[in-house]
């Protein structure tokens, strides 16, 4: 079965919606911001976006090439251009990586993401209302201590990522991005004018973001910007591939692609611009990472003007995000098993839902009942499923997939899927996919596994 049997996006708009959907996720809306203040501000923006240009979106392109070009779930089309470009069909592994890894993050995003839907409904029961610090702490260290509850959650947030998978390209991915992007930009925008107009630290906030701080900048920032530039734009899971396999030969992949960084980048930028000025204004501490979020931002906005109403819609704001991720990280797999002709897209979204959802069991219970089992060395169960992923599986996905595209990929397939590309473009693409983000992301790879 071809992948792309389950329909096609009707339009390139909607592709990037998509795609940038795949892009945005928990990382933009709190990593990126405190990454950013606490490495240099301005300066790591701007190294930031550098690593976009010539990592980020040269991978992204060629992506979306294999995606296009195979038109069925990663592992086929890798298979099939592998052939048609006389190469080893080992390439091939780029595709079960992709999967592997894709299967994985989804196991353990479903469970955080199952945090932010909750902390949806208690801001909306008014639970964080008037609230002080050691309660906000204690709400949220009983939440995570209590094994049904994470769950639940975790069950809550994997059905709606089957449900919109079962139905398809047009009649589920399509249908959810169309409502989901646009109230989430909504959301953004909302949340925006209210930390401009409530908050009197707004232009603090613009300061701790955007203010080049070059004393605060060093050789790890370099590392981490690059590594948040790939790792941020959904790159060596598959999911883009797997989304290019849907996209029509009419629309232009080197646009889209600039597109979906800019909608990428310009949310994580949003979400500084909106968290920041909360953080200011209620003396929190802005680089808590993970507590912050369910602690500290809770807390603030349980003691700020509507903030109750605010808060709510922040953490359905985060909700939708992980949403739009998290159905493009299980695309890839659900694909892949659609295809060999034995189950529907229906059944081969519940079977590789039922497993991502066991495999979650073990990072849920890694903050209770297994808070003292560690599957890799001093790492728990949660820890090991994001180390292999992210630090193993997705920059080998990322050298792979580079040097595929350039040095084995059949030439004339890439040119038929980026025709009329002017001869610089061309140049400086083959020059970043054969040479400098194969040579960065290993970088990157080799700092993640010594540290």
């Amino acid at each position: 079965m071809n992948s792309s049997s389950s329909g096609m996006w009707s339009s390139r708009l909607i592709f990037i919606l998509a795609a940038a959907g795949s892009a945005v996720g928990l990382g933009n809306i709190w990593r990126f911001p405190y990454v950013a203040g606490e490495n240099g501000g301005g300066v790591f923006v701007l190294a930031y976006l550098l690593c976009i240009c010539v990592i980020g979106l040269p991978i992204m392109i060629a992506e979306i090439v294999l995606g296009r070009a195979g038109k069925n779930s990663p592992i086929a089309s890798m298979t099939i251009l592998a052939k048609d470009s006389g190469t080893n069909p080992a390439w091939q592994i780029i595709g079960w990586m992709g999967v592997v890894a894709g299967f994985m993050i989804l196991s353990f995003y479903s469970v955080i993401a199952g945090w932010a839907l909750a902390y949806f409904f208690k801001m909306v029961q008014g639970v964080f209302v008037s609230i002080d610090a050691l309660n906000a702490n204690r709400v949220f260290e009983d939440f995570i201590g209590d094994p049904y509850r994470l769950v639940f959650w975790h069950t809550v947030f994997m059905a709606i990522t089957i449900f919109i998978t079962s139905r398809g390209v047009d009649q589920g991915l399509e249908k959810a991005v169309k409502v989901l992007m646009p109230g989430l930009f909504f959301l953004l925008i909302l949340l925006l004018t209210w930390a401009v107009s409530s908050s009197g630290h707004f232009l603090e906030g613009l300061s701790f973001l955007f203010s080049p701080k070059p004393q605060d900048f060093s050789g790890n920032s370099v590392f981490l910007a690059m590594g948040q530039a790939f790792f941020t734009l959904s790159l060596g899971m598959g999911a883009i591939m797997a989304y290019g396999a849907y996209l029509s030969k009419s629309a232009g992949i080197v646009g889209s692609a600039l597109t979906i960084g800019g909608l990428d980048t310009l949310v994580a930028l949003l979400s500084g611009m909106i968290i920041f000025p909360i953080v200011f204004a209620n003396g929190l501490e802005p680089s808590a990472g993970p507590g912050l979020m369910f602690v500290s931002l809770p807390l603030a906005f349980g003691n700020m003007v509507a903030g109750q109403i605010f808060g709510a819609i922040f953490f359905l704001l985060v909700s939708l995000a992980a949403v739009t991720s998290a159905i493009s990280i299980s695309e890839p797999a659900v694909a892949w098993l659609a295809e060999r002709g034995k189950f529907g897209r229906p059944t081969s979204s519940y079977i590789i839902g039922l497993f991502a959802w066991v495999l979650g069991l073990g990072s849920a219970f890694s903050f209770n009942l297994m808070s003292d089992f560690t599957l890799l060395p001093e790492r728990s169960f949660f820890d090991s499923m994001d180390f292999l992923s992210n630090n193993i599986l997705l920059p080998l996905g990322g050298i792979l997939i580079s040097v595929f595209v350039g040095w084995r990929l059949k030439a004339e397939i890439l040119v038929d899927q980026l025709p009329n590309l002017p001869r610089l473009f061309w140049v400086l693409l083959i020059f970043s996919l054969r040479f400098i983000a194969p040579g960065a992301i290993f970088i990157v790879f080799a700092m993640s596994i010594l540290k």
